[in-house]
């Protein structure tokens, strides 16, 4: 009795902030968006949220799968590269330049990629001094394209560094008997180190999901109108016209989007911890 006293003091703590900073919002979140001063219950937030924002929701999750298939594939080969490659200068080099947008936030690299990808933006500008294109061919990248380079800039440092990791935990002997048989270094990657880390790859992608689905500043600075992103439609209902059911409502169709995704991760995280 003492000893459980002694726990629920020790946990009690952790119990009470989380209770108080997330349970508790989320909950009130929830019932707002299901109920209205005059019906204890109603689907009618969502209807509104379907006849205004159905082409904004339908352009959230294409941004993110697109930003996703792109982020994995750019993770994985960054990762392989400093696994297998012999040229240790170069791999030192990539090791410290892939981490540098872990510590720039949000709102500063979309300022950066603003100003990079704008029509007379930097790169155009380089593009233009270098003779490859004119003033007139230029192009802005500002909108989807310049949402999904933004996602994949910020959240590539992030992916790489589980991958990177769990390549690197790779039992040494498996990739020595592989090249001892012949293997090339594209065949052990394919082979014998993907295989292995394939749920920590789901793990980086769920991660990225979760964090690319609640940024607002990306697409507030970077989109260029409409459709916009789930996030910047909901700053508006509230911002505009106090509308917090609405915005709740998109805030549980957000919730449903990551959720599917988010089982994978807490499946892994005790299968890991061996609760499985």
């Amino acid at each position: 009795m003492r000893h459980a006293f002694k726990y629920c003091l020790l946990v009690g703590p952790a119990t009470l902030l989380i209770a108080v900073f997330f349970l508790w919002p989320l909950g009130f979140s929830l019932i707002s968006a299901f109920t209205s001063d005059t019906q204890p219950f109603t689907l009618a937030h969502f209807d509104k949220v379907f006849a205004l924002y159905s082409n904004d929701i339908l352009f959230t999750v294409l941004i993110v799968l697109v930003s996703l298939v792109i982020l994995a594939l750019l993770s994985i080969t960054i990762s392989a590269i400093i696994v297998l490659s012999p040229f240790r200068g170069i791999v030192k080099a990539l090791a410290f330049l892939y981490r540098l947008p872990l510590f720039i936030p949000f709102i500063v690299t979309a300022q950066m990629m603003r100003t990079f990808l704008a029509k007379n933006g930097l790169m155009n500008n380089v593009l233009v001094a270098s003779g490859l294109l004119t003033p007139m061919d230029t192009t802005s990248l500002l909108g989807w394209s310049g949402i999904i380079i933004t996602f994949v800039w910020k959240q590539m440092a992030f992916s790489t560094l589980l991958i990177c990791g769990a390549m690197s935990a790779v039992e040494p002997s498996h990739i020595l008997a592989a090249k001892n048989l012949g293997a090339s270094r594209l065949r052990i990657l394919f082979d014998i180190i993907l295989p292995q880390v394939l749920p920590t790859i789901g793990v980086a992608m769920v991660l990225s999901t979760v964090t690319m689905m609640s940024v607002l500043s990306v697409p507030l600075m970077i989109g260029t109108g409409t459709p916009t992103m789930m996030t910047v439609d909901m700053a508006f209902r509230v911002n505009s016209y106090g509308d917090y059911p609405v915005a709740n409502a998109m805030g549980v169709i957000s919730y449903l989007i990551c959720a599917a995704l988010s089982w994978f991760y807490l499946r892994h995280s005790l299968h890991a911890k061996g609760a499985l």
